[in-house]
């Protein structure tokens, strides 16, 4: 069975949509630090992938990369990805139900709460706010932002919960949609050494898709790869909020050697794990 190695890009999305820039504002990890990874934690990560071979000498298997995204100011990673459209929908059925309530206490004019146009517009003012904000998400075709033709999320702070927007565009600390990793490319492609693909997915949790790729484990080296980021900044204009893609790059390494592929809990080769005497 392929090895599956497993390379975490995270983005503090904030910071790199402020600087305009990935270098400095990424933080890379694999599985692979037994088998030598270096830069762990940094934007500079070197992923080893040992092993063309066992230690009896016989062919190992291919080895497999996947890479997953994750924003430092996003929503946790186990949360399903329908929680946005979730929590949006919900809010807006609770709405419609404190609407109902109040429609029913201004017809019984309960505690004569309700005596001028003012103390309505008041509680309407209240329900409204409760409700959130809703903000589009855009995605960019030949140099044009178009509206994608699904629904507005509302927007929410780090813990999920949702946000009234202040006037004149000032905000607190939201929550960043997640970046998205949209190709791989750079020298360990053009030199046939990663073949990498967008692979579907059932799983809620990567989105449905994810990029991963096959390694030519027989032609040892160090060589660079690119990812490109699709980042969004949350952005107001035309009395709407809307989340307009940004598109960014960042490089990352493999090292491929011929050492024996070993075992990550005896640093040996690739057997049973050695049972205890009882």
């Amino acid at each position: 069975m392929s090895q599956q190695l497993a390379i975490i890009l995270m983005v503090d999305v904030e910071a790199a949509l402020k600087d305009n820039t990935l270098e400095g504002n990424t933080y890379l990890f694999d599985n692979m630090k037994l088998q030598g990874s270096e830069g762990l934690g940094t934007g500079k990560l070197i992923s080893a992938i040992n092993g063309i071979s066992y230690y009896d000498g016989s062919q190992a298997d291919k080895q497999i990369l996947n890479w997953l995204p994750y924003g430092v100011g996003s929503l946790p990673p186990t949360l399903p990805k329908s929680f946005l459209a979730d929590k949006s929908k919900n809010s807006d059925l609770n709405t419609i139900e404190d609407f109902k309530a109040l429609a029913e206490r201004i017809e019984t004019n309960e505690n004569s709460q309700f005596t001028d146009i003012a103390s309505v517009v008041e509680e309407l003012k209240k329900i409204s706010s409760s409700a959130g904000v809703k903000a589009k998400v855009q995605s960019k075709f030949q140099g044009i932002l178009h509206d994608l033709g699904i629904s507005e999320h509302k927007i929410m702070d780090i813990t999920g919960e949702l946000i009234t927007i202040e006037s004149e565009g000032k905000i607190p600390e939201i929550n960043s949609l997640t970046p998205i990793i949209t190709g791989i490319s750079g020298e360990a492609v053009d030199k046939n050494i990663i073949y990498p693909a967008a692979y579907g997915s059932p799983d809620m949790v990567t989105d449905g898709w994810y990029w991963s790729a096959s390694v030519d484990t027989y032609r040892p080296g160090t060589y660079a790869y690119t990812m490109d980021v699709q980042l969004y900044k949350l952005s107001h204009s035309d009395g709407q909020w809307r989340w307009i893609p940004v598109h960014m790059r960042c490089e990352a390494y493999i090292r491929i050697t011929n050492d024996f592929k070993k075992n990550g809990f005896t640093n040996a080769g690739v057997g049973s794990l050695p049972l205890p005497i009882i």
